[in-house]
């Protein structure tokens, strides 16, 4: 637990680093030290923004601070997380957790031998609309995924199965809470010299069956999930923040078909960032556990690099 003042740094300015130093400096009960990035115009222009020390190598932050964002490469994540955890700092990492399932089960153990909070930055888990659905299926049967995007060269460190489908991925496990009997996938390269479009059907052991596709390689940009379960159907569109429920409701008396119940509701964007760096800060408080913790980045990242191992095994037989 933690009473006072958190002393934070963010450790890698580019276009999202810039935007969790803007929510550190701007929460309550916490103190933005310093932004670290080798790129000296980065670190300086963000620094000059905050009014924070700018620093080219994050080790010069160890014994400074008692909370980090990691928002570098993500080959970057595990070297650099484990030596915050091992100095006893709490992480927050953006997602994926790690490269390797190896390297995330690593960080989990370093935290927990050292006390230390470590959350993963699976963003959409603060989304308002998914707050919205949650106790509104209890017991789903089908879920079909799409998050389409605009092909842009940040983020072609990972495949668009890391980089993008692993949202779908953790949300979907996190409804279903079943574990994963098979999975089918393929996908291709277009732009990069990774996977920039993949699907993946994945059959749960309660029988759910969810269908996943990713691109990065589309005209526009699309985050929609449908959710099937008896008797109800729940499409969300998570970048508009537009939840639709539609119910079978009574039946006539005459023996006609049921009516149908449709409710459309539209939500606030919201800022999903601060929601996640202020549930970081509280977990850090309080001792809770982070609603996405190292567990949920793991179960993530196991199942994307199955799908990814898939889609490879599937290139070699061609």
């Amino acid at each position: 637990m933690h009473d006072g003042t958190i002393r934070a740094a963010v450790i890698g300015t580019g276009y999202l680093g810039r935007f969790h130093a803007q929510k550190w400096a701007a929460l309550d009960g916490c103190r933005l030290v310093a932004v670290v990035d080798p790129a000296a115009a980065a670190r300086e222009a963000v620094a000059r923004e905050l009014g924070v020390e700018p620093l080219a190598d994050w080790r010069a932050l160890l014994g400074r601070v008692e909370a980090v964002s990691i928002v570098t490469p993500t080959p970057l994540h595990h070297p650099v997380a484990r030596a915050f955890l091992d100095a006893g700092v709490h992480v927050l990492v953006e997602k994926p957790i790690t490269t390797t399932v190896a390297e995330a089960a690593d960080l989990i153990e370093v935290a927990r031998a050292h006390h230390c909070v470590l959350q993963v930055g699976h963003l959409e888990r603060f989304n308002e609309v998914v707050r919205a659905i949650e106790g509104l299926v209890p017991a789903p049967r089908f879920i079909e995924s799409a998050r389409l995007a605009p092909f842009k060269q940040r983020g072609t460190d990972v495949s668009v199965v890391l980089d993008l489908m692993i949202h779908d991925i953790d949300l979907i496990q996190s409804i279903v809470r079943a574990p994963i009997e098979s999975i089918d996938a393929i996908g291709t390269s277009v732009f990069s010299d990774d996977l920039d479009i993949a699907n993946a059907r994945i059959r749960f052991a309660s029988g759910c069956v969810a269908n996943v596709t990713a691109s990065r390689v589309s005209l526009r940009a699309e985050r929609k999930m449908r959710i099937f379960e008896d008797e109800a159907y729940l499409s969300i569109d998570l970048q508009q923040k537009i939840l639709t429920v539609i119910r079978k409701g009574a039946q006539p008396a005459d023996g006609d078909l049921p009516q149908v119940a449709i409710d459309e509701r539209t939500y606030e964007q919201g800022d999903a960032l601060k929601a996640e760096i202020e549930a970081f800060a509280s977990s850090i408080r309080t001792g809770t556990p982070p609603l996405v913790g190292g567990a949920e980045g793991l179960a993530a990242l196991e199942t994307a690099t199955r799908i990814a191992d898939l889609v490879a095994a599937s290139a070699r037989r061609r």
